[in-house]
Order: C-alpha cells, then structure tokens, then sequence
C-alpha cells in the first residue's frame, strides 16, 4: 500500500514587473507547486521514516517536473523547497522532505549544485509560510536571495502535510546591493 494519498495539488505562479522602480524588461516569475497529503504517522511515534522519504521522490518529481513545465527549465535560477506538518504530526514528518524534495529538484534540474534552502512547520490549517529562495548553482549569489509566500487555505488538515517545490527564472528585480553575481560564480562548489 502506497504511504501518499493525494488529497489535493495547487500550483501558484506570480510575476513581478516592479518593486517600486521602473518596469523591467524580463518580469520574474516565481511558482510554487504544492501536494496535500494524508500523513501516515499522524498521532504517532514511528521510528523508522526511510521508507516515507524514499517514497516521496516520485511526488516531489511530479513536483518538480510541474514547475520546470511552467516556467521552463532553461528559465529556473532560483529554488527552494517547504513542509507544513498538520497539528497531528511532528517536524520530522516535514523533514523527509529535504531529500525527497531536493533530490527531485536537482534531478530535474540536471544537477545544480547549490543546497536546495528550506522551511518547515507544524501548524494548523491556512498556516502561510514564507520559503527563502536562493541561485541554483551557488548559494552565495546575493542578488538571487528572495523569498515566496507558500499556502492552501484549508491544509494542511491536522492529519495532514502540506509539501511545496518552488522555483524562480531569476533574482529580485531591482537587485543592486552588490555581491557575488551569478556571471561570477566560479568555483562551481555549489557556494561561490
């Protein structure tokens, strides 16, 4: 029997045009893709959590491939990855996430470097959460730190979990606060 039972999906997309200054030429779009799911350890101690994280590489690579449909996978610069554990569970229900998650990420992405950033929660409900974002192939590049606002309205449910991939085709808009430029990176370590 499978441990994931889909109860609904949602895909975000916002486009920026400005921050306050003048309209750029390229707008950025940020996406978020979500998947509500039953959380098979609500209420629950189980020690051995492999087998959930393992089979959660199939839906972060749904995931994934939804985001890389929408925005293009020539376009994505930035990446992240959340969890929101339904009151019912625990932290570390949402923290199979990083490898599952990330993992389809970069699979997906044809093996960027950089760590995939990541929030997490337990929380009730309509919680929002705020993921950081940050440059593909290294973290270090200050004009790509952003973040995107990911929720549903009624999940995660106490016995559920909220699971989000987000992506970008850039850094923020108005970016001039210096730094390591993606044009820059150098190293290829995935930092600088």
């Amino acid at each position: 029997m499978s441990l994931i039972e889909i109860r609904k999906r949602s895909l975000t997309i916002e486009t920026v045009f400005h921050e306050g200054g003048p309209p750029v030429e390229q707008p950025l779009k940020l996406a978020a893709a979500c998947a509500v799911i039953r959380n098979p350890y609500a209420g629950r101690y189980e020690p051995d959590l492999m087998p959930f994280m393992a089979e959660l590489r199939s839906l972060g690579t749904l995931l994934a491939h939804e985001l890389v449909d929408t925005l293009g996978r020539d376009q994505v610069e930035v990446y992240s990855k959340a969890a929101i554990v339904g009151v019912n569970g625990e932290m570390e229900h949402g923290a199979v996430w990083h490898e599952a998650g990330g993992w389809a990420m970069r699979q997906v992405l044809g093996e960027p470097k950089a760590i995939v950033p990541a929030s997490k929660a337990v929380a009730s409900a309509g919680y929002r959460i705020m993921v950081p974002l940050h440059y593909i192939h290294a973290c270090y590049v200050r004009s790509h730190f952003n973040s995107m606002e990911v929720g549903i309205q009624d999940a995660p449910r106490p016995n559920e979990i909220l699971f989000a991939l987000v992506m970008g085709t850039g850094g923020r808009v108005h970016s001039r606060l210096g730094g390591l430029t993606k044009d820059k990176v150098s190293v290829h370590d995935g930092q600088r």
